[in-house]
């Protein structure tokens, strides 16, 4: 059965870029109520005591509810993770040398990524993979993500947005745009290149 983990840093913490308040709703409710659900959709099954990742790659046989709330459940739990008050700025070492490598420069790779977040059409989320030893960007509706094995763009995620609307409409309204430029503000590097390094 899975845990809904504790945020490593307090709900104002990522202020002024993301509000206490989403971080506290956000948090405690809709990530709480993808958890729940989620135990309680499997708890008499033969994947309670599964990892979560191997629930993901297998999700197709699995039904739609398990689905949205295993997605949910992991997706919010990365998310949490790779952003810090102490983030911002770029990635160092071999992390940026690759992003260079695959997209031409840093600046290049932010303004690809921010234009996926910004058109990507209704709710979902934006993410950077590692897909056969190379760095691609994606993006995946509702609550898929790249493990899952129904999903197009399959691969290790190292970094995820996301664009819900409860992600950022108390501050933001509709305005999707300042969200995302506001996020590379918070954005964990080193927590990114922890899971580049440990993957590739």
């Amino acid at each position: 059965m899975f845990e809904l983990p504790d945020l490593q840093y307090s709900y104002d913490a990522l202020e002024p870029y993301i509000d206490a308040k989403t971080m506290e709703i956000h948090h405690d409710k809709h990530h709480a109520g993808y958890t729940n659900n989620l135990n309680k959709l499997i708890e008499n099954t033969y994947i309670k005591d599964k990892f979560i990742e191997d629930i993901l790659s297998n999700i197709s046989e699995q039904s739609i509810a398990v689905r949205n709330n295993a997605g949910g459940y992991y997706n919010h739990s990365l998310f949490w993770k790779i952003m810090s008050p102490d983030g911002g700025g770029e990635p160092e070492g071999e992390l940026l040398q690759v992003v260079n490598d695959n997209f031409g420069f840093f600046d290049g790779f932010k303004d690809e990524f921010s234009k996926i977040a910004n058109t990507h059409f209704g709710s979902g989320w934006v993410w950077l993979v590692i897909q056969n030893d190379k760095l691609i960007i994606s993006s995946t509706s509702n609550q898929d993500n790249p493990l899952m094995d129904i999903t197009e763009q399959k691969g290790f995620p190292i970094l995820t947005l996301d664009v819900w609307e409860h992600a950022y409409y108390l501050k933001y309204q509709n305005k999707r745009a300042d969200y995302v430029s506001a996020w590379w503000n918070v954005v964990n590097w080193k927590e990114v290149s922890n899971r580049f390094n440990n993957i590739k």
